[in-house]
């Protein structure tokens, strides 16, 4: 396959290296050597012109920005498809653009999407904290709507029976990287919280800052989804531990996040222990996995989830 100007296109260094940390080299290898010849196919099929790559791109996909036929822009994403991908256009078919960046085509099981185009450079990580928050809270609003009768998305509840068998594993294989109060404590909330939920919409549970890219047709949109159906608490884990380089570096890291699971609860009108419990869970079982295949991350996601105990 070919760029705009020719030369061939390499899948970058930084998406291999990704794949193979975080899902395998038996998962990670044939995804990775097929994406040239699933990018000719798909440019091919919904007669589109590459401009360019988009680099860095997504930490798991192949992302271009394209041209369709009648002229009009348009980003096509090649995406590694696991259970939490799975189901990313059946999401973004539900919002048909309300809060979201808008699905133009698809081919699900390959993890093929025809998307609008946004501005790939822009998210809200440009913005101030205070300020990508707020935009961040609004397009959650949009966000969560009831999903569709027999939708196939993911329940929280599935989810959290699966951490609950996963954190007491990673826990015992990884030698006890954290307190063991801590992890009965995340496993106690999982359930306790799984089974109390009053409230299903359509979860994006992936919306931080750097998901959030500036439009067109609307001021900020959302990419990206691991899509879930659940309670509105439950997608707020990724804003409470953002920017986390920064909150680790703050000289009192610990009330930053309690701060926002405050403002977060307050703004949206939720009950703050049960945010301040999701992403309690969130950061253990994301903290434990990062260790698992030696992203240095986990440490730091251990340390959110303690000051949330």
């Amino acid at each position: 396959m070919t760029g705009a100007a020719g030369s061939p296109v390499e899948v970058p260094a930084r998406l291999v290296r990704t794949a193979l940390r975080w899902c395998g080299e038996e998962a990670a290898r044939p995804w990775l050597a097929g994406l040239p010849e699933a990018a000719a196919e798909f440019l091919a099929r919904w007669e589109l012109e590459p401009e360019r790559l988009v680099l860095p791109g997504g930490a798991l996909s192949l992302t271009f920005l394209v041209r369709r036929a009648d002229g009009t822009p348009a980003t096509l994403k090649l995406g590694f498809v696991d259970r939490y991908t799975a189901h990313e256009a059946d999401a973004l078919s539900i919002w048909d653009g309300r809060g979201a960046v808008r699905l133009l085509e698809a081919e699900p099981a390959r993890g093929a999407l025809l998307l609008e185009r946004l501005q790939p450079d822009v998210s809200l990580r440009s913005l101030p904290e205070d300020r990508a928050m707020l935009e961040a809270v609004e397009v959650l609003r949009r966000l969560w709507v009831p999903a569709p009768e027999g939708s196939p998305i993911d329940l929280v509840a599935e989810r959290a029976g699966y951490w609950t068998e996963s954190m007491p594993r990673r826990f015992a294989e990884l030698g006890e990287p954290c307190p063991k109060a801590l992890l009965d404590e995340a496993v106690s909330l999982c359930t306790e919280l799984a089974g109390s939920q009053e409230q299903t919409v359509v979860l994006h549970t992936d919306c931080h800052h750097g998901n959030v890219l500036a439009g067109e047709r609307a001021k900020w949109l959302a990419i990206d989804p691991r899509p879930m159906l659940g309670e509105p608490a439950f997608d707020l884990g990724p804003l409470v531990r953002d920017r986390l380089m920064t909150v680790v570096a703050e000289t009192r890291p610990q009330a930053v996040v309690r701060r926002r699971v405050t403002w977060l609860a307050n703004s949206l009108d939720l009950d703050v222990e049960r945010v301040r419990g999701w992403a309690l869970v969130q950061a253990l079982a994301l903290g434990l996995w990062c260790l698992s295949v030696h992203d240095s991350t986990g440490e730091d996601l251990l340390s959110v989830a303690e000051w949330l105990a």
